[in-house]
C-alpha cells in the first residue's frame, strides 16, 4: 500500500466514522425530543395509540438510517485495522530486534540470538501474506473471527499458543541448520523429547479442541433453537473479554489472563534455553486446563429460548378495568426478548408479536437515554382490530428470528352499542 493509498484509506475510515457518530447524534437527539413530548405533529397528538405509533415509525426510520451508517463505519474500519495489524507485526519484530542487540552487550552475540532473529522475520512475512490473503476480512483478524463477525476468543487463544510453538520450533530449526557438532545436533533433538515439552504439546491440544467444541456447541445449540445471536457489524478487541451484548464475561476473561500468563512463562523459558522446547510445568498445565474448562462449560450453558410468561391487558390512567379487546394494548411478560447484542435500535425494531394471524411490530416507546419498550422481559403492543375475537395464540419473534412458545389469551368483542 502506497503511502497515498494509505492517506485516501485513513480519510474514507475518518469520514465514515464521522458520519455514523453524527447519525448517533442525530438519533439521540430525536430520541430525547419524542420522549420529553415534543415534536408531536396535532394529528396524532389526540391519541395516545396515534401518537406512540407514529413515535415508534420516526425511531425507526431514524435507527435504520443510523445502522446503514454503522455498517458503512464497519466496512471502512476493516480496511485501516489491516494496515495497523500489519504495523504492529513489524513493530513487534523492530523491538524484539532491539531488545536481542541491548542484551547481547557484554554477553555477546550467539547463533540462538540470530535464530531468533531469523525466526521472528519468517513469521512476519507469513502474518503478512495471510493479512494480504485476507485484506477483504480484516486481515489478521480474519482467522479468529467468529461466523457472527466478532473475535472469537477461543481462537485467539489457540492462535497465539500456535504461533507461540511456531516461533519455538523455527528457532531450534535454524540453530539445527547450522550447528556443527554432533553433540550440539543431539542437543537439540533432545530439547524436542516428550518428557520435556509434554505440558506445552498438552495446552496446545487442549486449547485447539476447546476452539472446535466451542464452535460445534454454538452451531449445535444455533440449530436447536436453544441460541440466540446476532451478528455484529464489526470485529473489536474487547470481545475477547465481552460478551455478545458488550458486558464483561468472567469466563472469557480468566481464560485470556490465564493464557497470556502461561505463554509469558513459556516466552521467557525459550529466552533463556533457546535449545529445546519450553519446559512448561505441569501444574501451569493444569492450571490452562481448569481455564480451558471453565470457559467451555461458561459457552455450553448461555443461552436460552425466548419464554412468554404471562399476557395481561394494559389498563390506561383513568380506564376501567375490562377484558382484553380489539385496539387494547397488552403487555407480554416473560424473559429473553431482547436476546445479548439486540440492545441496538434498529435491532430492537425487528422484534414482532404474532397476535392469531396478525404480525405486530413492537412500538418503540423512548425515555430519556433509553427505551421503555421493549425490553428483556416486558413487551407492550396493541391488538389490532383485524383480531377475530375469541381465543388467539400470542407468539413472540426476537430479532434473532427466535420464536417462543405460544400463549393463548381471550379476546372479547366490543359491547353493542
Amino acid at each position: 500500500m502506497t503511502v497515498q493509498e494509505a492517506e485516501q484509506c485513513d480519510a474514507c475510515t475518518h469520514g465514515a466514522r464521522e458520519a455514523h457518530r453524527q447519525a448517533v447524534a442525530e438519533f439521540i437527539a430525536i430520541r430525547d425530543q419524542l420522549a420529553a413530548g415534543n415534536g408531536l405533529p396535532a394529528a396524532v397528538a389526540y391519541s395516545p395509540g396515534a401518537s406512540r405509533q407514529w413515535v415508534s415509525d420516526e425511531l425507526t426510520q431514524s435507527a435504520r438510517a443510523m445502522a446503514d451508517r454503522s455498517r458503512a463505519a464497519g466496512e471502512a474500519w476493516l480496511q485501516q485495522v489491516r494496515r495497523r495489524s500489519l504495523l504492529t507485526v513489524w513493530a513487534s519484530v523492530v523491538a524484539l530486534t532491539l531488545g536481542q542487540t541491548v542484551t547481547a552487550i557484554g554477553a555477546g552475540w550467539t547463533g540462538a540470538r540470530t535464530a531468533g532473529l531469523l525466526a521472528a522475520l519468517t513469521v512476519g512475512a507469513l502474518l503478512s501474506c495471510a493479512a494480504h490473503l485476507h485484506r477483504s476480512r480484516s486481515g489478521l483478524l480474519a482467522p479468529v473471527t467468529g461466523e457472527d463477525n466478532r473475535i472469537s476468543t477461543s481462537r485467539a487463544v489457540a492462535a497465539t499458543w500456535v504461533l507461540f510453538l511456531a516461533f519455538a520450533l523455527l528457532v531450534m530449526a535454524l540453530q539445527l541448520a547450522w550447528a556443527s557438532s554432533a553433540a550440539r545436533r543431539d542437543t537439540l533433538i533432545e530439547g524436542l523429547g516428550l518428557a520435556r515439552g509434554g505440558g506445552m504439546l498438552f495446552v496446545l491440544a487442549l486449547v485447539c479442541a476447546i476452539t472446535v467444541a466451542v464452535r460445534r456447541v454454538v452451531a449445535v445449540r444455533l440449530l436447536t433453537r436453544r441460541l440466540q445471536k446476532l451478528r455484529a457489524d464489526r470485529p473489536r478487541l474487547a470481545d475477547l473479554l465481552c460478551d455478545d451484548s458488550g458486558r464483561g464475561s468472567f469466563a472469557d476473561t480468566q481464560y485470556v489472563l490465564v493464557s497470556a500468563a502461561a505463554v509469558t512463562f513459556a516466552l521467557v523459558r525459550l529466552a533463556r534455553r533457546p535449545e529445546r522446547l519450553p519446559d512448561l510445568p505441569w501444574g501451569l498445565a493444569l492450571l490452562v486446563a481448569v481455564s480451558a474448562a471453565t470457559y467451555f462449560a461458561a459457552k455450553y450453558a448461555e443461552g436460552g429460548r425466548p419464554l412468554v410468561l404471562s399476557v395481561v391487558r394494559a389498563r390506561e390512567p383513568g380506564e376501567l378495568d375490562a377484558p382484553i379487546r380489539t385496539g387494547d394494548n397488552i403487555e407480554i411478560r416473560g424473559v429473553g426478548f431482547v436476546p445479548p447484542g439486540a440492545g441496538e435500535p434498529d435491532r430492537l425494531t425487528r422484534m414482532i408479536v404474532r397476535i392469531g394471524a396478525v404480525h405486530v411490530q413492537v412500538p418503540l416507546i423512548p425515555v430519556p437515554g433509553g427505551f421503555a419498550n421493549p425490553t428483556d422481559t416486558m413487551l407492550t403492543v396493541p391488538v389490532p382490530v383485524e383480531v377475530e375475537p375469541g381465543q388467539v395464540d400470542i407468539q413472540v419473534v426476537t430479532a434473532a428470528g427466535m420464536e417462543s412458545n405460544r400463549c393463548l389469551i381471550e379476546v372479547t368483542e366490543w359491547p353493542s352499542g
